[in-house]
């Protein structure tokens, strides 16, 4: 947009103090919170990128070396592989109503019958969040492939459609149904049919044309038990480890910039039919757990909870466990990216949720 005002800061100043108000107080606010971690050595890095009606603020703090650092994204990914599913919805190629072993044959026994796209993409396909043996395949460096059979075979913990419950391993036979039907690989397809149209140039599943000193580093001493727990025995395997950032896992392997993020809820939050069609996008973005706990769309967290306390239940977005936070409110007009490298099990009350609440609140 050409009337945009862009505000950019250094690593060591804050924002300009000119312009509207989200240049100032808030903005301003938000920049301190996170600085003040930085500045006692909790937060080693971070990115804050913010866009409120004509108005962006952008920063980098710490480590990161400028607003377009690149950071492990972590489940945020999970709306980015949702995204490649209705890529070939609009196509025709399938609905979200099929059942997933129209596509996953060998996923017939039992309930697994009743499993369609929508309870993958919605968490209410009874899978598990991650594998019982997570742990032991990461530590052996499993491909892709061994998670996918073992996502195939894994007991259900409910009946299809009956509860939520937060699921990656539905996330991975989403994308295991794009790949079949593409023969693509995921990394390729989302780079052609989903950064590409949308000029995200600092983003990729896994690594892609990236190295690994190219992005920052995350916090793992801080990280959950399924993500090594900073045991020296996992570095092989952790967050920091070359096999997990090109392992391209679909729930929470995906690269990115604060300001890509940002370029991808815009797509949704102004729909051009760039990538999706305006009525699909109105459908992902959908309460697709009525009468369920937590609310959720296709991918997608439904606010307000789990971002700032003042969006409204129009707001969309998703977390992530390497501690990143990234929502858009339809009511205000704004997207809010915050990246981090602090586990979410410490950033999430310290960082994410108090400048979220700085953003959402009156600007």
């Amino acid at each position: 947009m050409t009337n945009r005002r862009v505000f950019l800061t250094s690593l060591a100043g804050l924002a300009a103090t000119t312009g509207r108000a989200i240049t100032s107080t808030p903005m301003n606010a938000a920049a301190q919170i996170i600085k003040k971690q930085i500045d006692t050595g909790t937060l080693e890095s971070a990115v804050l990128h913010v866009r409120r009606g004509k108005d962006t603020f952008g920063q980098a703090f710490g480590k990161a070396a400028n607003a377009d650092a690149i950071f492990l994204l972590a489940s945020i990914t999970k709306t980015m592989t949702a995204t490649a599913v209705m890529v070939l919805a609009d196509r025709g190629e399938l609905r979200i109503s099929d059942p997933a072993m129209k596509f996953l044959p060998e996923f017939s026994e039992g309930a697994r019958r009743e499993i369609t796209l929508e309870h993958l993409l919605a968490h209410t396909s009874g899978l598990p969040d991650q594998l019982e043996n997570n742990a032991a395949l990461r530590a052996r460096h499993a491909p892709l492939a061994e998670f996918v059979q073992g996502a195939l075979r894994t007991p259900l913990l409910f009946a299809p459609g009956t509860k939520y419950h937060y699921q990656s391993m539905g996330i991975l036979l989403a994308a295991e149904i794009v790949e079949r039907i593409t023969k693509t690989p995921l990394p390729e397809f989302l780079a052609k049919e989903v950064f590409a149209p949308l000029g995200m140039r600092r983003s990729a599943l896994g690594l892609g044309r990236f190295k690994l000193e190219d992005t920052v580093r995350c916090q793992t001493e801080h990280a959950a038990p399924e993500s090594g727990a900073g045991d020296p025995k996992a570095a092989s395997w952790d967050w920091n480890s070359p096999y997990w950032r090109n392992l391209a896992a679909p729930w929470g392997g995906a690269h990115g910039s604060a300001g890509d993020v940002a370029k991808f809820l815009e797509s949704f939050l102004h729909p051009r039919e760039t990538l999706l069609r305006t009525e699909t996008v109105r459908l992902m973005l959908q309460n697709h757990t009525q009468g369920l706990e937590g609310r959720r769309g296709l991918g997608f967290a439904l606010g307000p909870d789990g971002f700032g306390k003042s969006c409204s239940e129009q707001s969309f977005g998703h977390s992530g466990s390497t501690g990143t936070l990234a929502w858009a409110d339809p009511a205000t007009d704004t997207t809010c990216v915050i990246l981090t490298s602090l586990p979410s099990r410490i950033s999430g009350t310290s960082v994410l949720r108090p400048v979220s609440d700085v953003v959402s609140g009156p600007g």
